[in-house]
Order: C-alpha cells, then structure tokens, then sequence
C-alpha cells in the first residue's frame, strides 16, 4: 500500500483527514466523524516503510533526533498536506491534513461580509480563533486571497508548515516556513518589520514573544492576521492579556485596545442532514466601547455589548446557532452541546 494511494483516496471522497496508525486499517475522517476503510490493518513495519517513503533525509533525521515531526507534502497536480509524524508505543505513525489546491474565497465558505471588511484595514490586528480543525487557516487564506486580488502591498506569512501556496496577483507574497526558512515565529516576526511588509499573517501566536512582537507590529501601521487556539472573543482578550507578567499587563491592555481590529471566531458542526459541516461564526469588532472595556479589563462585559452590536457587523456564537438551528442547517442538539448560556438559549 503506497502513501500516494491513500492520499488520493483521501481527495476522493473529499476527506478532511488521513490518519494511519498500528493495527487498525486507515483512517479518514469525513464530515468530521472517523470512518475506518476496509483496506488491511497496518502493522508496524510496514508503516514505517510507509511513512519513511515520503520523508527526505533530513526529515528522517529531524524525527529520530525530535521523536517529531511537521511538514507539508504536495503531490503533482493534486492538493497539498500538512504531515505530522509522531511515535505511538514505539511505532511510527502519522496523521495527513488536506489542504486544497484552490483557494476558497469569503463568499464560498458562506463567511459574513464584515470579514472582508475587516480584511481591508490598513492597519490593526486581526484574529480568527476556535479549536483544532475549526477551518481557521482556510478562513485566513480566503482573507490574504482578498488581500492579494484587491491591493499592491507585500504581504509576509510566517507559517509552519507552509499550507496554501498563494500566487502573486496585486501583491507579492512571501511564505516563510518555521524551522526551514525561520527559526521560530518570534524570531521571524521581529525580521519581517525589516522586510517592508504591509500585511503580516503569523500562523499561530504561541508564546509571549511571538504576541508581543505581532502587538507592536500591529500598532506601528501593519495589518497583523493570525489565529490562537481560543473559543471566543473575551476568552482571546484575556489569553493574550494573561500571557504577560503581571507587571505588563496594563501596558498590554492599552497596545491591545489600540490597537485591536476585530475577533472571529469559528466552529464547524455537522449538518442537519448528516452530509457535510457548517460553520457557525461569532464577531467581535473593536468598536470604541469594545476598546474601552478592554482597557478597563471589563472582559466579561464583552458579550453583552457584541449582543447590541449589529449594526457593526458583530454577533455572539449563541445568536448564530440560534440561525443555523432556525434554518434547519444544524440539529437543536448540536446546538445545545455548543451554547455558552444554555437557559437563554431556550428562551430564543
């Protein structure tokens, strides 16, 4: 069983995921639910061959040093994928990621109009969260495409791995990959304000550094997208407020007010009808009351003001359920499983 087999097996039926692991046969995961195939169980050698196929030799180095590996793997005319290779009771096994070819634009992906607006600020930070496998760099890709198909400007990503490759349309793109083009995004993020970018994309704010360098990006007249792992908007304000010592907190509140543009943040649920997802979003924009509650470290007041802030494109998660079940696109109890304020919830 080769590598290149499964993966095209994986963009036939229109997989999200891949996963081959010891004694179970492989894995795609559809819609988001796993469905094992009916091809034969792997064993451990013959994953390693497997998996050891498609790596290069300083890959294969990397692993054995790190017990770890990310990468992306593209085949010829087909869509790319993000590769992770891990160790499990000492066998070698990896999870595949697919990522497609063509970029989807806003409107495809049914995202609201004010994300395009937020797309085509000069300047601010911009951030798209929610858990694991959430379509967040699918959503990030769709507002660089934007960005790229309406603006001259340098646009750098920092990413790791590389996933969507972007062709230069208005702008010039740049995709740098951690760890094969950058040490880390902290280091490459404080070099890009050097590289004269107008938009800066950080695939992922993970540390204080990488947060703190991506802040003063945003605030000295760059357009800053990147996303966090957070389930909504007060939740992401408080993260990267709480990343810092206490003694820089105030100082990150005012830069994060300042300098904030707008928080989205996603889900994909399954479909009513039990084929395909659909996403349910949640928008925060940093309207002058917003600010001032981030400054005063009012977070808990931010729900409230996002429930009376239509007219500026925001909603709360809870409302957009609320659609989405009206609409008979989600199941009522899908919905309950994901509602912050259940009681309200039922009165809606």
């Amino acid at each position: 069983m080769e590598i290149r087999d499964l993966l095209l097996m994986c963009i036939e039926k229109d997989a999200s995921d891949l996963h081959v692991t010891e004694n179970e046969p492989p894995i795609l995961r559809i819609d988001g639910r796993l469905l094992r195939t009916n091809l034969e169980k792997l064993d451990k050698p013959s994953l390693k061959k497997m998996i050891h196929s498609v790596l290069s030799n300083s890959q294969k180095e990397v692993f054995e040093r790190e017990l770890e590996l990310d990468f992306s793997l593209a085949l010829p005319d087909l869509d790319r994928f993000r590769v992770n290779v891990h160790l499990q009771k000492g066998a070698v096994e990896a999870a595949f990621r697919r990522i497609p070819i063509e970029i989807p634009t806003v409107a495809k992906l049914g995202l609201p109009k004010i994300i395009s607006d937020l797309a085509r600020k000069p300047n601010g930070l911009v951030l798209v969260t929610g858990p694991t496998g959430m379509g967040k760099t699918t959503t990030l890709a769709a507002m660089i495409d934007l960005i790229n198909s309406e603006r001259e400007c340098l646009i750098t990503c920092i990413e790791d791995p590389i996933e969507f490759i972007y062709n230069n349309k208005k702008s010039i793109v740049k995709q740098r990959e951690v760890y094969s083009d950058t040490h880390s995004f902290a280091e490459a993020l404080r070099h890009a304000l050097r590289q004269d970018p107008n938009v800066i994309v950080v695939g992922e704010m993970r540390d204080l550094e990488t947060i703190s360098t991506a802040l003063t990006a945003a605030e000295t007249g760059h357009l800053v997208l990147a996303t966090l792992h957070t389930p909504d908007a007060p939740q992401t304000i408080s993260r990267i407020i709480d990343v810092f010592p206490p003694h820089q907190q105030t100082q990150v509140k005012l830069q994060l007010s300042d300098c904030l543009q707008g928080v989205i943040s996603q889900l994909l649920l399954p479909h009513a009808s039990g084929k395909g997802r659909v996403l349910a979003t949640e928008i925060m924009v940093a309207t002058s009351s917003i600010r001032n509650l981030i400054r005063e470290q009012q977070i808990e007041q931010i729900p409230t003001m996002m429930q009376t802030g239509l007219q500026y494109g925001m909603n709360t998660m809870d409302s957009c359920l609320k659609d989405l079940t009206q609409k008979g696109l989600i199941t009522l109890d899908v919905a309950m499983s994901k509602v912050k304020n259940r009681e309200e919830f039922k009165q809606l």
